[in-house]
């Protein structure tokens, strides 16, 4: 049983890694999405989300999923190009929807090959942080974790499979800590017109955000305790 779950695991990482080798079409896209990401470039992204005309919502959902699993690429390019493209309100269900997919193929992968695998895709430095923001905040870690903008959503992701935490669990948590982000994303990605200027000043208004709700958690807790 063992020698036959090794089997299908180095068989599908076989198929992944020839068919970005050697199927030309699969390089030339996987090349193409990172640089697209890379850019941070919102007008670029949706463009790109437009071309496809009526699959444009399919085609986002597979980005956000596509942007999970090759962390750490930026995702809030893609909820602001939501927010802009469909308006706030579908642009945040889409994004979020998308985003729980990726957090549950990210966790799934990490489940199912391991650690040697996800510090691959990932890296060593950056599991032992998460590792460590587990250890600190223990069952509230994915929950304070999905409000911070300045930890990566995907590696949270993958480290959470490798610890014996449940899916459940981890699903939940997620839902419920990556939604004030989304909403406020989405919101503040709505009123962007595009401007350097008014693109780092909505940024910063999300950091406050994000960590003002953070402080308030902790001061709550503290003063739970005593």
């Amino acid at each position: 049983m063992i020698n036959k779950t090794w089997a299908v695991k180095v068989g599908l990482l076989l198929i992944v890694v020839l068919s970005y080798l050697f199927i030309p079409s699969v390089n030339s896209l996987v090349t193409y999405l990172v640089r697209l990401f890379s850019m941070v470039d919102i007008q670029a992204m949706k463009e790109y989300i437009l071309s496809f005309g009526l699959w444009a919502p399919v085609v986002s959902f597979f980005l956000m999923v596509f942007q999970s699993v090759a962390a750490p690429l930026p995702a809030f390019v893609i909820t602001f190009a939501n927010a802009a493209l469909f308006g706030w309100v579908k642009g945040a269900l889409l994004s979020w929807s998308s985003a729980m997919a990726g957090a549950v193929t990210c966790f799934y992968i990490a489940q199912y090959f391991g650690r040697d695998l996800v510090e691959k895709l990932t890296s060593k430095t950056a599991l032992e942080t998460i590792d460590q923001f587990f250890g600190k905040h223990g069952k509230y870690a994915i929950l304070i974790a999905r409000l911070l903008p300045f930890i990566s959503f995907d590696v949270v992701s993958y480290a959470a499979g490798l610890t014996s935490m449940g899916f459940w669990e981890f699903f939940i948590a997620t839902g419920i800590g990556q939604l004030p982000a989304t909403i406020i994303y989405s919101y503040v990605g709505d009123m962007l017109v595009g401007s350097a200027k008014t693109f780092v000043f909505g940024l910063l208004i999300l950091f406050a955000v994000s960590v003002l709700m953070v402080l308030l958690k902790q001061i709550y807790r503290t003063r739970a305790e005593r």
